[in-house]
């Protein structure tokens, strides 16, 4: 009887460490997480922090990205073990286990080369200007609340780039990062830049099942381990220089506030 216990026992604890996760995110997150119609295969900043942060933890993993709503769904009903990326509100953390940060997301705002305000201060520097948007994004409560003159026709951040680009837009707002990398889409990184001040920098964590803190400590192990190393920085930085948009009259890219470390 002993020795079918401590048999069941040893398969128990096998099948535990051998267990697969599914990983889930969003599709349509780009340049952090995204498909093609050419290939399937996840790609971007995010999924490749992840990964690497799995692959340190040695844990075996299906990744699979989804419409942003079905990924979220999909760790609340148990179909995933884990999901990226979240901001780390309030309400995120009553719904989710969060782990992280894993970087730092940064929301700025982006112009053509030629328009003449280099950076800006108070909202009252942004009053002169209608302000792109995409419909039914928050960015920051009190922008969101200031009294600007906003145009609000696009429903993706890709078409903001576009209205930027044909000079139907002044200003546009969003996710720096994915900003630079829809106007390189374009064709446009010559002719924008990114105004130097943030309108807020947001970290970003990946979540669990709110009461999963065994997978929870798992993964944090091994994302301080690549944190303490600089490989996650590393990550970022070849990110980066892939995105970032060039400086006039230059082959240079533009410097941007180091990361500390969506949805």
């Amino acid at each position: 009887m002993r020795v079918m216990l401590f048999s069941l026992l040893v398969g128990l604890s096998t099948s535990t460490l051998a267990e697969t996760w599914r990983v889930v995110g969003s599709e349509q997150f780009a340049p952090y997480s995204y498909t093609t119609a050419t290939d399937s295969e996840p790609q971007g900043l995010d999924v490749d922090l992840v990964r690497a942060v799995l692959d340190e933890a040695g844990i075996e993993y299906h990744l699979r990205l989804y419409p942003w709503q079905r990924a979220k769904k999909m760790l609340e009903t148990g179909e995933a073990e884990m999901a990226f990326v979240f901001a780390g509100t309030a309400e995120r953390q009553r719904q989710y286990q969060l782990v992280g940060p894993i970087r730092e997301g940064s929301t700025r705002f982006m112009s053509r080369r030629d328009f003449a305000l280099e950076d800006w201060q108070s909202f009252a520097d942004l009053a002169p200007y209608v302000i792109g948007q995409v419909l039914g994004y928050a960015y920051e409560t009190a922008f969101d609340n200031a009294a600007l003159k906003r145009d609000e026709t696009a429903q993706q951040p890709g078409q903001l780039v576009s209205m930027l680009l044909a000079k139907r837009i002044e200003l546009i707002v969003g996710d720096s990062l994915q900003l630079q990398y829809l106007a390189r889409q374009q064709h446009g990184s010559e002719h924008v830049r990114m105004l130097p001040t943030p309108l807020v920098k947001m970290p970003r964590y990946v979540a669990f099942g709110k009461n999963d803190l065994h997978r929870a400590k798992q993964f944090n192990a091994a994302l301080e381990k690549l944190r303490d190393t600089g490989e996650l920085d590393a990550i970022v930085e070849r990110w980066r220089q892939q995105i970032r948009l060039p400086q006039p009259n230059s082959i240079e890219v533009e410097p941007e506030p180091d990361l500390e470390h969506q949805s």
